[in-house]
């Protein structure tokens, strides 16, 4: 376990998230870092979702007024101090005692939702205790009464959105968990799935141990029809993480969904798969303003953000860079990296000739792709 939750800060200033990322790298175990860090199969889709971004160029509009330019939108009908959500990941505790607690903590003070996964080392009635805006992440069980009393418990719980993923009926093959025979410490659990001792604390040669984990547990044959049931087991809104192909996202809201996020998982999926970014344009052509169209995957700078609204997205989900700094710094490192970034965003809108998030959805994106 590498940060420290005693509230003493972290040592170095971060100027951006490859700061964060080499600082969080360094304070891991490198079994841990690899599960944090790592993709599936040969990582291609996990470097593309960076590539993806950097071939995308704003043009920016000039003799405009940015002297009250402010990064303030909405996610979801609620008020959020700039367009992102930290996005669901696993065990928090994994790299920081306090777990999910400090990541809430951290996420409410910058004014933005933390989407709490089903696989937290945290329940979701201690983080929504916190006080922020708690979305809460649901993997569809094989049990599905099991599925449903979950989301009536984030729902009991104060969350304020379901956010069902939908590409993992089993987790991709991801070699360096493979190679590690990852396992968990014995101080880290599922607890939204029992909570004790279980094949995902027991590692061998050969296999990840979560992955065996989740095989046993996640269904693998998901289908609109669990849709439908969730959308008649709750008022909360809901939202399909993990939608790539603009006719499964037209379905989305023909099934009454609220959001959709454009997504491969952060490359731990299906190696190969689309990147969001690639997908986005599409996506928002699809659904035609009838729902939101969140991106998540390789988002790292504000400069980032800007791009994906200039896309036409409602926002992003951040996932990786959050934990990087709750590794590095705990609760303090996760507020550094919120900071850091809504002063990068806010910078990005300026700098385009942008007052606010509105405009940066009007501006003009072009790939560039392999050229200079």
């Amino acid at each position: 376990m590498a940060c420290d939750d005693s509230g003493g800060g972290t040592a170095a200033v971060w100027l951006d998230m490859d700061d964060v990322e080499r600082a969080a790298a360094a304070a891991l175990p490198p079994d841990v870092w690899d599960f944090i860090a790592g993709g599936s199969g040969r990582e291609l889709s996990l470097a593309a979702n960076r590539a993806a971004f950097d071939a995308v160029f704003v043009r920016p509009r000039i003799l405009r007024d940015v002297s009250g330019c402010r990064a303030e939108s909405t996610l979801l009908g609620r008020a959020v101090r700039m367009p992102v959500a930290i996005g669901p990941v696993a065990y928090h505790r994994l790299v920081c005692p306090e777990g999910e607690l400090a990541t809430a903590r951290a996420a409410k003070a910058a004014g933005v939702p933390f989407t709490l996964a089903t696989l937290s080392s945290v329940p979701v009635e201690e983080v929504t205790a916190v006080g922020g805006s708690v979305w809460f992440q649901l993997y569809w069980l094989r049990d599905t009464g099991r599925t449903l009393d979950l989301v009536r418990r984030a729902e009991d719980a104060g969350c304020e959105a379901i956010v069902l993923t939908v590409d993992v009926p089993w987790m991709g093959r991801r070699l360096r968990d493979v190679r590690n025979g990852f396992a968990l410490p014995d101080h880290v659990r599922a607890v939204h799935l029992g909570g004790g001792a279980s094949t995902a604390h027991r590692g061998g040669d050969g296999a990840s141990a979560v992955a065996v984990h989740t095989a046993e547990t996640f269904s693998r044959s998901l289908t609109w029809s669990n849709v439908e049931q969730l959308r008649e087991c709750t008022r909360l809104p809901i939202v399909l993480k993990g939608v790539l192909a603009p006719e499964d996202a037209r379905r989305a809201v023909e099934h009454g969904v609220d959001a959709v996020v454009v997504s491969n998982h952060g490359g731990r999926q299906l190696d190969g798969a689309l990147t969001a970014v690639d997908a986005l344009p599409e996506m928002v052509e699809a659904v035609g303003g009838a729902c939101e169209i969140l991106l998540d995957g390789g988002v790292r700078s504000g400069t980032d953000v800007l791009k994906a609204l200039a896309l036409g997205a409602s926002g992003v989900l951040l996932g990786r860079a959050p934990v990087w700094g709750l590794a590095a710094g705990g609760e303090d490192g996760v507020r550094q990296v919120l900071e850091l970034l809504a002063a990068e965003v806010t910078d990005a809108l300026g700098l385009a000739g942008c007052a606010g998030v509105a405009e940066a959805r009007e501006l003009e994106a072009v790939v560039r792709r392999g050229r200079r």
